[in-house]
């Protein structure tokens, strides 16, 4: 039953995201047959079409468990900004600034693919229901990393399940892009590299997402 469980959910998420990744496609076919292509929105799709299959085939790898952990000594800021050169497009076509706190020079033990991806897919997250302001990445208190957003947020009685696999919430389920996928990778890698990761809304609007180190 279980094991059928998981088939079923797995089936969902691979119908949704064959469905998604045929936007991008399709824009840039019609892109493609212009004379003078707007090559900014094409780099974009191409980036969101990357950025499926990567998602794609790091889902399949965590799904399995993950073996290939190593673990290392490394600068907080260094791992963030990397997630975040990562993602410059996105943050350039949807026009959100990103703002880096300068109290994140402290040493963090963690697995460096494995936590800029982790970093990569709460960015996205903030940004997918971000309209208009920022993102911002600091440290609170000893040793967390918290990454707040200026975007729509989430209804109060959904907050316990983002986490939950498939689960989209009802903002999410306004945004058509959204597979409930990014944030049940996060806490999968999160218990895997021994973290804690919660989830808030901002008072002033927003949402803020704190992981902890041990």
């Amino acid at each position: 039953a279980v094991e059928q469980e998981k088939r079923k959910q797995e089936d969902a998420y691979y119908t949704k995201w064959s469905h998604q990744i045929k936007t991008p496609v399709s824009v840039l076919r019609l892109l493609l047959q212009e004379e003078d292509p707007d090559t900014e929105t094409m780099r974009h799709e191409l980036f969101q079409i990357e950025q499926y299959i990567a998602m794609a085939l790091d889902y399949q790898k965590l799904e399995k468990g993950v073996k290939d952990l190593s673990l290392g000594h490394f600068r907080a800021a260094d791992l963030v900004k990397q997630a975040i050169r990562n993602l410059s497009e996105l943050f350039i076509h949807k026009k959100i600034s990103i703002q880096i706190g300068e109290d994140l020079d402290f040493t963090i033990l963690t697995d460096e693919k494995w936590f800029v991806f982790m970093l990569e897919q709460i960015l996205t997250n903030a940004v997918k229901y971000t309209k208009k302001g920022y993102v911002s990445v600091c440290r609170q208190g000893e040793g967390e990393i918290v990454i707040m957003d200026t975007g729509i947020g989430i209804l109060p009685e959904d907050l316990p399940r983002v986490f939950e696999k498939g689960f989209t919430g009802s903002n999410g389920q306004e945004n058509k892009k959204s597979t409930g996928i990014g944030l049940y990778l996060v806490k999968k890698l999160a218990e895997n590299m021994k973290l804690v990761c919660s989830a808030k809304n901002r008072e002033a609007g927003g949402f803020r997402l704190i992981i902890e180190f041990p």
